[in-house]
């Protein structure tokens, strides 16, 4: 092998490393030197940069790497569906599947979880059954996250019968699972099956986490259910030892506004421990102006834009 060549594993290690990191510039540095030393061109280095470019949102450069590599196996047909999928292009990210499977490249189980994610963004119920017959077909229905995928697919797409039919049948479930579950009852404002499913994960021995608790009240924020979600928002921390962050304040901070609770909202905000940002102050400052709170709207418009104005007056 030569010198140069005896170099693709110990790069490969950098590239999975910027992978897991997102760090560009250092992926940038590390592609530039396997450049220089002969070596990007490898097979190995060239499906880890498509991986890593993938992984840092760099669509376009993972693209172009991908159609010169001559070994295109799943994983890196995996990589570019779950990046345009994270970035909401779901179109792009079922054309990369549709590609894969004209290419004969079989799915895995991390495959078919970003599909469903686009079939439920784009509301396609159809391919979203078809996706759920090769789930079915590859054996890939016992593993939770292609199950918790169907169950958000399903409720998105307006089957919540069905959601609740593949949560039924799952024989172990994860935080990921149940959440994916009371979020589909949230969206079809089934509120009290969001609880009872809260209650029955606890008693199985599931702790919920902050994405639990964001989908809790967020559904006590839509059904009016405001004493429901000041007793979820204080369990939080004192129950669980999840400390809220800035969506659970938007969450209570939306549910008070909803109810003209505009002071107490804006005694929340002041309290918090994390930095409040733009889309908070606007929840409230929106519901200010829905109640007819003229004067606090001004404040907080203030609080909102003020630091702003003055920075644009001083430049002038």
């Amino acid at each position: 092998m030569p010198t140069h060549q005896k170099l693709v594993p110990f790069y490969a290690s950098l590239l999975d490393a910027c992978s897991s990191t997102k760090h560009l510039r250092n992926l940038k540095l590390i592609h530039a030197r396997t450049i220089i030393l002969h070596i990007s061109s490898h097979p190995f280095i060239r499906s880890k940069l498509v991986s890593c470019y993938a992984s840092c949102a760099q669509l376009r450069q993972a693209h172009i790497l991908f159609s010169f590599t001559d070994r295109q196996p799943t994983f890196l047909f995996n990589s570019l569906i779950r990046a345009y999928a994270s970035l909401n292009f779901f179109i792009e990210s079922l054309s990369i599947f549709r590609h894969m499977l004209l290419a004969l490249k079989p799915p895995d189980r991390h495959t078919l979880p970003a599909v469903l994610k686009s079939c439920a963004a784009l509301s396609a119920l159809r391919l979203g059954r078809q996706v759920h017959g090769a789930i079915f077909v590859n054996g890939f229905d016992s593993d939770v996250g292609n199950s918790s995928a169907l169950i958000s697919m399903y409720a998105k797409c307006g089957d919540i019968v069905e959601a609740r039919k593949v949560f039924d049948r799952m024989s172990q479930r994860d935080g990921v699972t149940w959440s994916a579950m009371m979020g589909g009852y949230a969206m079809h404002g089934r509120f009290s099956e969001v609880f009872e499913l809260f209650d029955r994960m606890v008693e199985a021995g599931v702790r919920p986490d902050g994405k639990t608790f964001t989908t809790v009240l967020t559904a006590c924020s839509h059904g009016g259910l405001i004493e429901k979600g000041k007793e979820y928002f204080e369990m939080m921390e004192k129950r669980f030892g999840v400390k809220p962050a800035l969506q659970h304040y938007t969450c209570m901070v939306d549910m008070l506004g909803r109810i003209g609770q505009v002071e107490e909202a804006e005694k929340l905000i002041l309290g918090m421990e994390v930095e409040p940002d733009r889309v908070l102050w606007n929840s409230l400052l929106g519901a200010c102006r829905t109640h007819g709170k003229f004067e606090m709207a001004e404040s907080v418009a203030k609080k909102v834009y003020g630091k702003e104005l003055i920075s644009v007056a001083s430049s002038l």
